[in-house]
C-alpha cells in the first residue's frame, strides 16, 4: 500500500447449497468458494462464468480527476478472476496499467499478471511455488527475466499499486472472516483490528496490513448522502478510509494525509 503521491508525476462452516452462497453475495462465494465448488460438482452441469462486480473508480487529488480504474470481478466453478486496467488522465507522461488475478477456487493465488503499457514496457507476474510465492519480472520486454521470492503462503491477498479493486477484495475477506449478517444487516465487532499479510508486485514488496471495522456513517458520494459501513486499512504508509455498501461493494477510498479519494463511478 504504497503513497500516491506519485500520481503527480507519472503511474508506472457449514455446507451451504450454491444458491445460499450466491443469495448472500460474493464475499462468501468469494472466501468460502470452497462451499460454491462442492455444490456446483453436485449439478449435471457446470455453473457458468458470473460477474459478481464491474465499473470504474475515479481517483481524485485536491479534488481534480488525475486517473480511471476499470475492473471487472467474476467467478466461475474452477476459480475467480480480477481484471483491472488503470489510466492517468491526459498529459504527455500518460500511464497505463493492467493486472490480472486468477484464484483457485477455494481462494488461493493461481497467477497474478502486471504489466505496463506506457510509458515504460515493464511487466511480472507472481505464481506460487510450494510455500512461497515467486515474481518474475522485467523492467524492459528485452530484459532477461528475475525472480524474487516472498515467503508467503498462495492464501495472501495481492495489493497492488493503483490497483483499488483489490482493496474491495481484503475488505471482503475481512468482512467474511469477522463479521456476520442477520437479517441482511452486518454485525462486526468495533476497532478490532485483524492484520494480514500482503504483497504489492508493482513493487516487489511484502508488508502487514491491518483492518477493521469503524462502523456505520454517513457520506456525501456524488452529491447524494448515503449511509455505508466503514473500514480502516493500516500499514506502516499510514491509514486509507473505506467504505462499503450493504452489498459490500467498495464505494468511497479516502487517503487523507495525501489529498487523495477514490470514488466508485
Amino acid at each position: 500500500m504504497q503513497s500516491r503521491a506519485r500520481l503527480k508525476k507519472t503511474t508506472s462452516t457449514r455446507p451451504a447449497s450454491k444458491r445460499t452462497v450466491l443469495a448472500v453475495g460474493w464475499i462468501l462465494a468469494l472466501l468460502l468458494a470452497s462451499l460454491a465448488a462442492a455444490a456446483s460438482a453436485n449439478d449435471d452441469k457446470p455453473a457458468p462464468e458470473q460477474k459478481v462486480d464491474s465499473g470504474s473508480f475515479g481517483v481524485f487529488l485536491n479534488g481534480h480527476r488525475v486517473a480511471t480504474e476499470t475492473f471487472s470481478i467474476s467467478q466461475s466453478s474452477g476459480g475467480s478472476a480480477i481484471v483491472s486496467r488503470f489510466k492517468t488522465e491526459g498529459g504527455a507522461d500518460k500511464a497505463e496499467q493492467t493486472s490480472a488475478w486468477e484464484l483457485t477456487g477455494i481462494g488461493d493465488l493461481r497467477k497474478y499478471e502486471w504489466k505496463e503499457i506506457s510509458p515504460g514496457q515493464s511487466q511480472a507476474y507472481v505464481e506460487p511455488s510450494g510455500e512461497f510465492l515467486i515474481e518474475h519480472f522485467k523492467n524492459n520486454p528485452q530484459d532477461k527475466e528475475q525472480q524474487q521470492p516472498f515467503m508467503l503462503p498462495a492464501s495472501s491477498t495481492l495489493l497492488d499499486d493503483y490497483f483499488f479493486v483489490q482493496r474491495e477484495v481484503l475488505a471482503w475477506k475481512f468482512l467474511a472472516s469477522s463479521c456476520k449478517t442477520e437479517n441482511g444487516a452486518l454485525q462486526c465487532p468495533l476497532k478490532q483490528p485483524v492484520k494480514f499479510g500482503v504483497l504489492n508486485p508493482h513493487a516487489r514488496s511484502s508488508m502487514s496490513v491491518s483492518l477493521e471495522f469503524a462502523g456505520r456513517e454517513k457520506v456525501t458520494i456524488r452529491g447524494a448522502q448515503v449511509e455505508l459501513n466503514r473500514l480502516e486499512l493500516t500499514s506502516e504508509s499510514g491509514t486509507w478510509s473505506l467504505w462499503l455498501d450493504d452489498q459490500f461493494k467498495l464505494q468511497r477510498i479516502l487517503i487523507a494525509s495525501e489529498n487523495t479519494e477514490v470514488v466508485r463511478d
